[in-house]
């Protein structure tokens, strides 16, 4: 998966406004303590932050898994 895939999956999810301050301001401990952008930053695979979004929202419609 590439960032920009993330990306769209995470508006799809959260809408374009909120995607934005829930990757950078939302702590996972499924990514050890980091937001997606620590997650990015320090060169973890998208598609691990992504079952890792997937395990802190099991809500997400299964289109997006």
């Amino acid at each position: 998966m590439r960032i920009t895939e993330l990306r769209r999956r995470l508006n799809e999810h959260f809408g374009a406004n909120w995607a934005p301050s829930y990757s950078k301001d939302i702590v996972l401990a499924e990514l050890g303590g980091q937001t997606i952008e620590q997650a990015l930053a320090m060169g973890m695979e998208p598609s691990d932050i992504w079952r890792a979004v997937l395990r802190h929202n099991p809500e997400i419609k299964s289109e997006l898994r």
